[in-house]
Formats: structure tokens, C-alpha cells, sequence
């Protein structure tokens, strides 16, 4: 009995592996979605869909992460900073899927330049915290993971300013006053993913400093 209160290192590593694993599906998930705005309706409900999947994939690894902690007395990491990062992937896959349900409560028929931009850095970033959050396990690619933060902080600056962009060039061309309301929601939607990965990262760069 007691053997199963203290669960082998590997379980929480492959709980966070396949959390980020479904992270990078929704982020990707996303990226061709913004991509196949105004081409093809069916692949556009077919890839929300595809995004919803990975996010409540993502709320079952996330129970069985908050189960075992609650029944473990020994971690491989901090507890609190496994349940903080759990938590951190998860609202980012939540704000992947608000990306994705945005695009059919506003009627985002269309994409643009900046949201196509914005889309491929946040699937950047999200493939990096992805690789970041795998190396965990492994000592020697700590250095590696490190790296990969600081590109992901590197990543969200971009994104601010394309961000600034967009909004800017919505209010200075002369247009639908509502169009340009949704769309501005949708970037901030946009930048809601970047920052939430952002935070995921700085965790990861936490336990990374703390287990050196």
C-alpha cells in the first residue's frame, strides 16, 4: 500500500510530456485554422473541433496530475511547482480554444496578415514550451530548456508589437467600425496565448533554477 503513495518519478514526467503534447496539437490546431480562414468552411469546423479535442484531453491529464499529487508524499519537483505548471499549460490550452471559439461566435470570416503573424508565434512558442517542459526529465538538457524560455520571451515581444500593429492599422483605415471591434478581440485573444505561455515559461525556468 504504501509502494503506491509514492509513484515513480516517470509518472509525473509523462503526465507533463503528454500535457504539452496536447498543447502543441492545439497550438498547430490553431495556426492552420487562422490559416484557412475565407478558404474552406468544413476544415475550419474541422480543425475547432480538433482544437476542443486537445483541450479536454488537456482537463483529463490535468485531473490525473492533481490526483496524483494529492495522493503522492514524494515528487520528482516541487509540488507546488508541478501543480503551478500543470495549471499554467492548462490555461493556456484554454485560451487556444478561446482563439478557436472565437472564430465562430465573432464570424471571423476572414483572416489577416496580423492574425496569421500572431497565430504562427504563438505555435512557436508553444512548440518550444512544449520541448522545454520534455526536457525537464532529463539533466542533460537543462541548458536546452533554459534556451527554449528565453526564446518563448523573446517570441511574446514580437507578438506585442505585431499586436500594436494590427490594432493601429483597425482604426486608422476606414471601414466597419463592428469588423474592426471583433477583430480587436480577437488579437487580444491572440495575445492572451502568448502571455499565458509566457508564465508557463517562466515556471519552467523556475524549476529549472531551483533543481540545478
Amino acid at each position: 500500500m504504501f509502494s503506491k503513495l509514492m509513484p515513480q518519478r516517470r509518472e509525473f514526467y509523462d503526465l507533463l510530456n503528454a500535457h504539452a503534447d496536447r498543447l502543441s496539437g492545439a497550438a498547430n490546431a490553431v495556426l492552420r485554422l487562422v490559416n484557412t480562414l475565407g478558404t474552406d468552411d468544413k476544415e475550419v469546423a474541422a480543425l475547432i473541433k480538433e482544437v476542443d479535442i486537445n483541450e479536454e484531453s488537456g482537463d483529463k491529464i490535468k485531473a490525473e496530475m492533481i490526483a496524483l499529487l494529492h495522493r503522492s508524499f514524494i515528487t520528482p519537483i516541487s509540488r507546488d511547482e508541478l501543480h503551478t505548471l500543470t495549471l499554467e499549460i492548462d490555461h493556456t490550452l484554454d485560451a487556444l480554444q478561446d482563439v478557436a471559439t472565437a472564430v465562430a461566435m465573432y464570424h471571423i470570416k476572414d483572416s489577416t496578415p496580423e492574425a496569421r503573424e500572431m497565430a504562427a508565434l504563438s505555435a512557436d512558442a508553444c512548440q518550444r514550451l512544449s520541448r522545454a517542459v520534455i526536457a525537464l526529465s532529463d539533466k542533460e538538457r537543462r541548458k536546452d530548456a533554459v534556451a527554449l524560455c528565453q526564446e518563448i520571451d523573446s517570441i511574446e515581444t514580437k507578438a506585442d508589437k505585431v499586436l500594436r500593429k494590427a490594432i493601429t492599422r483597425l482604426f486608422q483605415d476606414e471601414g466597419n467600425l463592428w469588423t474592426a471591434i471583433r477583430l480587436r478581440e480577437f488579437y487580444m485573444l491572440q495575445e492572451n496565448v502568448m502571455d499565458s505561455c509566457e508564465e508557463a515559461a517562466k515556471t519552467v525556468e523556475a524549476i529549472l533554477i531551483e533543481n540545478a
